[in-house]
């Protein structure tokens, strides 16, 4: 859960980060950025920022801008029915991002939040800058953190059942639940 004034600095965050790319989106697109926290209330440590530019029923493309040091926890996409699941291609075009799969142990473990560390299970760290770019096969494992200043990447995908992706935290919620700020008639 997160609050309304939480999602609105965020989304003006991302926006900004977006604008320095130059990347061609227009003010509606950037008041559409989607903020997710899964489930897990601290955004700015475990969350991200989605600008959805098209998805379709076979094929999407999504900008994903990730703050300094935040993550978009472990997770992968499963098949449904026929489908294999969702194949996905990063490719870095700002800032770093920090992507994570299964392979040789790179982790710096100071990476990880405290007490979470049954929840990062791909250790194979590769730093996305500009112009850098992975394939993700459907069903494999993976998470990304951004860089100092952070970073985004483009993602192109086949098609977005992103509600069904699954988690190594048992305790994410896919979908973030945003409330207003006023609790119980006083104010935050």
């Amino acid at each position: 859960m997160i609050y309304k004034s939480q999602e609105k600095a965020l989304r003006k965050q991302a926006a900004e980060i977006l604008r320095q790319t130059h990347f061609p989106v227009t003010e509606t697109e950037l008041d559409s950025i989607a903020v997710a926290d899964f489930g897990l209330s601290n955004p700015l440590s475990e969350g991200a920022q989605i600008l959805t530019l098209f998805a379709t029923d076979r094929i999407s493309a999504k900008l994903i801008v990730l703050l300094p040091n935040q993550i978009l926890p472990e997770h992968w996409h499963p098949p449904v029915g026929d489908d294999p699941g969702k194949e996905e291609i990063l490719r870095g075009f700002w800032g770093t991002l920090r992507y994570f799969e299964e392979g040789p142990d790179t982790l710096d473990i100071s990476l990880i939040p405290p007490g979470k560390q049954d929840c990062f299970t791909c250790t194979k760290r590769r730093d996305l800058q500009s112009g850098d770019q992975v394939i993700i096969p459907p069903g494999v494992k993976h998470w990304m953190q951004g860089g100092v200043d952070g970073g985004c990447v483009i993602s192109f995908s086949t098609c977005v059942r992103d509600i069904l992706d699954q988690f190594t935290d048992p305790a994410i919620v896919r979908t973030t639940k945003i409330v207003d700020d006023e609790i119980q008639g006083g104010v935050l």
